[in-house]
């Protein structure tokens, strides 16, 4: 009688990939391969054997391993991991060959030297939503591990995992954190110490309850989850996972401390407080290594409607830190004198330069761009501060010949994208040369809705999208756009942008008044602007307010003294009523020609 039983066996799975690899294929095939035989060859097959680990199939980026031993799992996944910093120490960023590691411990089936099951799928999907240089690990390969490896781990919480049907906790280990072979799975405050990453690095830490009323603690809770979700979408920053950063709740918390325990540069904390019928939320970022306060805001709503409220709060918080972080780290990367980060110190500062929004300060950003895709052409971020650069010179009047300019952008902007299409600034910067630049107004707004489909809150492409569908002829849409903008970062250095937007949207809708008022607005807050001066002056000819069109253009002037009809920056409207009333009443405000 032939025995068919299957052969099962407890064992601890290993599952690895290389981050990115069908776009480090697609920039260099034969480079790629000839990396990773040599990784393999030097570091990854000699370090699993020196765990005891069988490795049961390759693919061109994946590999499954099995253990009898999750901490022979782990050990061997930490090695390579170190292992692999080490190789990719002197690689461009853009050409590092990353692994993602995941690990589980469950019963597989064994066929033929092939291994399937639950167990493997699970350890495949643990890979998957493991960060490039990381390891994630299953709680049943976490239980095996904790206290018998020289590592840090970071809850995740519930994750759910691609055809998977429960929920399953997960674990992270911190790769940059060492603490003592007897330390706890729990986060120890007073032990524990992380090291600051490359990217901006945050945590938002529970808002507190101020109110006495525990119902609003679910509320000031989901506050603080929707927050850490939706800074968590902006890729270039770091956002430290829910459960480590609750981990503060209800007691005491000193930043500094903190920051030094998360590992971050940056904590958000707030407060919540009801009062009959209205809430009061506060909220600040503080940098961790001063305790100075970089940003402070207070909400004042009428809980009419909840879920509203805490949608328009999440959005506005998550805006205005992701501004300010980049000022921040701008400030911080002119002063740095670290040669390992040099691109990415060089990227913030110039990234600082172009927020200035002067003459200066932008041609001072296009060179430092230019001089960061000398040193790294493969670096997304280079050739993405070079088109936003050359864009801004561009829309600014601050250049001669503005079509080859902006020609230049163009190319920069794709060339970030080809490089990196997970970046929500390139695809603003591509959508602001499509739209303000060239006029292609409906690939502008696809590039700005991709922007938005990669961050939810980036309240620079809603301002964006809200000035190139008031070129469209679509006022009414653009002023909705604009004013999600503005409500969301009031404080952002580059609102006169927005205030202009919604005189041209007014301007478009023939509704005079309100175009001369945003008009005036956006000339207060920047008087280089051209086409805040230009939108006034208009606005006050079909006003019929003569006197006051003329002191606009005797204003714009002063500030432009070669600004001529013929030589403006480009204003591409979709319809040309639209153009020629805009240079008609230029003219009749005193603009001269040419």
């Amino acid at each position: 009688m032939t025995d068919n039983r299957v052969e099962r066996r407890l064992a601890a799975i290993l599952a690895a990939d290389v981050a990115g690899y069908s776009r480090l294929m697609g920039a260099d095939e034969e480079g790629v391969l000839a990396h990773l035989k040599t990784a393999r060859k030097s570091l990854v097959d000699p370090t699993i054997a020196a765990h005891r680990g069988r490795i049961v199939k390759t693919s061109g980026d994946g590999m499954l391993v099995e253990f009898a031993s999750a901490v022979d799992a782990a050990r061997c996944a930490i090695e390579v991991q170190r292992g692999m910093v080490e190789q990719n120490s002197t690689v461009p960023r853009a050409r590092r060959i990353e692994f993602r590691v995941g690990i589980h411990v469950g019963d597989i089936i064994v066929d033929d030297n092939d291994i399937f099951g639950d167990g493997v799928n699970i350890a495949a999907r643990l890979e998957g939503i493991a960060e490039p240089g990381g390891i994630c690990l299953s709680d049943d390969a976490q239980r095996q591990i904790r206290g018998k490896v020289d590592i840090a781990f970071e809850d995740m919480g519930p994750q759910n995992l691609k055809n998977i049907v429960e929920p399953m906790r997960t674990w992270r280990l911190q790769m940059n954190v060492d603490v003592s072979a007897t330390a706890s799975a729990e986060w120890s405050t007073d032990t524990t110490q992380s090291s600051l990453p490359d990217k901006p690095s945050i945590a938002v830490l529970p808002f507190q309850n101020m109110s006495g009323d525990t119902e609003q603690e679910y509320f000031a809770d989901g506050l603080s989850e929707d927050i850490i979700t939706e800074l968590s979408r902006i890729s270039s920053m770091s956002v430290i996972a829910r459960n480590s950063a609750f981990v503060y709740k209800s007691r005491p918390v000193d930043v500094k401390q903190a920051g030094r325990e998360l590992g971050v540069r940056y904590i958000l904390e707030g407060s919540v407080r009801r009062s009959n019928q209205r809430v009061r939320v506060t909220a600040q970022l503080v940098e961790t290594t001063t305790g100075g306060h970089l940003w402070a805001e207070k909400y004042d709503r009428s809980l009419a409607n909840i879920f509203e409220i805490q949608d328009e709060i999440t959005r506005s918080v998550v805006a205005s830190t992701q501004t300010q972080v980049v000022l921040r780290e701008g400030a911080l990367a002119e002063r740095s004198e670290r040669p390992d980060f040099r691109t990415w110190d060089l990227a913030k500062q110039g990234l600082k330069n172009i927020y200035a929004l002067t003459q200066e300060s932008i041609a001072e950003a296009r060179k430092v761009a230019t001089e960061l895709t000398r040193i790294d052409a493969s670096f997304a971020k280079g050739h993405q501060l070079l088109a936003a650069a050359t864009y801004h010179l561009a829309l600014m009047g601050f250049c001669d010949d503005r079509g080859a300019m902006l020609g230049d952008a163009l190319q920069s902007a794709r060339n970030a994208i080809r490089l990196d299409d997970r970046d929500e600034y390139s695809h603003w910067i591509l959508g602001g040369v499509l739209g303000q630049g060239l006029g292609q107004h409906d690939k502008a707004v696809a590039a700005y809705r991709r922007a938005l489909e990669l961050n939810p809150n980036f309240s620079l492409a809603f301002g964006s999208l809200g000035t190139v569908l008031a070129l469209a002829g679509e006022p009414d849409e653009s002023v909705r756009n604009s004013e999600i903008c503005i409500s969301a970062n009031p404080r952002d250095p580059s609102i006169f942008f927005r205030f202009s937007g919604l005189a041209l949207a007014y301007f478009v809708a023939e509704d005079y008044p309100r175009s001369r008022e945003w008009a005036a607005r956006s000339v207060a807050r920047k008087r280089e602007w051209w086409q805040g001066h230009a939108l006034l002056a208009s606005s006050c000819v079909l006003l019929g307010k003569g006197d006051e069109a003329g002191a606009a253009v005797h204003d714009w002037l002063a500030a432009f003294p070669s600004a001529r009809i013929s030589n403006l920056p480009p204003i591409p409207f979709k319809k040309a009523t639209d153009l020629k009333r805009f240079h008609d009443a230029l003219r009749s405000a005193g603009l001269p020609e040419g």
